[in-house]
């Protein structure tokens, strides 16, 4: 399960959280029927003894004043717990939280298509990413947006993940959604829906440049952009453009297949968990490593993203257009509990092909776009910077 042999061992996660304006530090998918990074959690092999923890939660529950539900206290402790840790990125999730982790990553959900993530200080819950072609999407809703209310109630307070359980419900029904953007409350009305796929996108634009737009890397999407770069252009000259703008992370694997689509050989990634000796994640299937390419980034691109941007840019693959990414060169393991419940841990680190480690410091672009102008900018200028690819590309074949 846990081999890394030029491929990357299924069950980790390099989730990713998308910063904006304000730097978010925890990210839930609003989705219907749940999500997981790969593989199943372990279960835990042995039953532990009833406890001072065990013997505490009892009599706060039947003595104290305040009414407090088991769960609650139970939750609060495991989560007082992690804090001591002094893991950022380690979570604790409730059965159902999990399997919405693990339906969204495998590509199956019902919802309205949001990732959310938790603004850092002020605790209020953001959109932390946008399904492409998703009813949120459709409606207008942003990265970067302050979930006020759902339906008539506010949700000041509200934990990302109860805000997460308000957005779920059955294809078809649909729920009032108020964000508050720049200082105005703007109101959307969504429908929920069946989602099989859609985190790759592909858009053919004049001069046979094709833009492969990846949301999150869920189960299946290194094949999906595979397929989108094996496409005939429908022209001598052809260009890419990977836009992983937005992009929180997903599964590590699925990071290394995309960037394998677009290499022919060598590494992609090197892993590094504790007590055991790097080991390098290489490309599992030749690829593209000649057609012109661009790679537009921001400060929401996350994790598995950045594995990706950071691959194709120590490779001299790519050209990064854009702004900062986000950060963050962890990778997470679950651990299911004997309720079904799941502790994620970080249990390594990744590095780039040139042996940089990009926790905390992210990519710097090639080609700077301020993050503050409008996103067809950014797509505009990539644009530019390929078609100055494709042209030495051209002059360097007629020799």
């Amino acid at each position: 399960m846990l081999r890394i042999t030029g491929r990357v061992p299924r069950g980790f996660r390099a989730g990713g959280f998308t910063r904006g304006a304000a730097l978010i530090t925890v990210v839930l998918c609003v989705y219907g029927a749940g999500v997981v990074t790969g593989a199943e959690a372990p279960s835990s092999s042995t039953r532990p003894q009833r406890g001072p923890l065990d013997e505490a939660a009892e009599r706060i529950a039947e003595e104290s004043a305040l009414p407090v539900d088991r769960a609650e206290l139970q939750r609060a402790a495991v989560n007082g717990m992690l804090q001591r840790l002094g893991d950022r990125w380690a979570r604790y999730y409730t059965a159902t939280e999990y399997d919405d982790t693990r339906g969204r990553l495998n590509g199956r959900y019902s919802g309205v298509g949001l990732w959310l993530g938790v603004e850092e200080g002020s605790g209020r819950v953001l959109v932390a990413s946008v399904q492409p072609e998703s009813a949120a999407e459709r409606a207008g809703v942003r990265v970067g947006d302050a979930i006020t209310g759902i339906g008539d109630r506010k949700v000041g307070g509200w934990t990302v993940s109860k805000v997460a359980a308000a957005l779920r419900g059955a294809p078809g029904t649909s729920v009032t959604l108020t964000v508050l953007r720049k200082g105005a409350e703007r109101h959307f009305t969504l429908v929920r829906s069946a989602v099989q796929t859609g985190d790759v996108t592909v858009e053919q634009r004049s001069g046979s440049i094709r833009v492969i737009r990846v949301a999150a890397f869920t189960r299946g999407v290194g094949r999906q952009v595979r397929e989108a770069v094996e496409r005939p252009a429908g022209g001598a000259e052809s260009g890419l453009i990977l836009d992983l703008r937005g992009n929180p992370g997903g599964l590590l694997e699925e990071a290394v297949e995309t960037s394998s689509a677009l290499l022919s050989d060598g590494v992609v990634a090197v892993y590094e968990r504790r007590g055991e000796r790097p080991r390098e994640l290489r490309v599992t299937e030749p690829g593209d490593g000649r057609t012109p390419l661009v790679v537009l980034v921001d400060a929401g691109t996350a994790s598995a993203a950045e594995v990706v941007a950071g691959s194709l840019r120590d490779r001299d693959r790519a050209v990064l257009v854009g702004s900062r990414t986000y950060g963050k060169g962890s990778v997470q393991e679950p651990v299911r509990l004997q309720d079904g419940s799941v502790i994620e841990l970080t249990v390594g680190r990744y590095r780039t092909p040139g042996g940089r480690d990009l926790d905390g410091t992210g990519i710097e672009p090639d080609v700077a776009v301020s993050a503050d102008r409008p996103p067809e900018e950014a797509l505009e200028r990539a644009g530019a910077v390929l078609r100055g690819l494709m042209a030495s590309a051209s002059t360097k074949d007629r020799r």
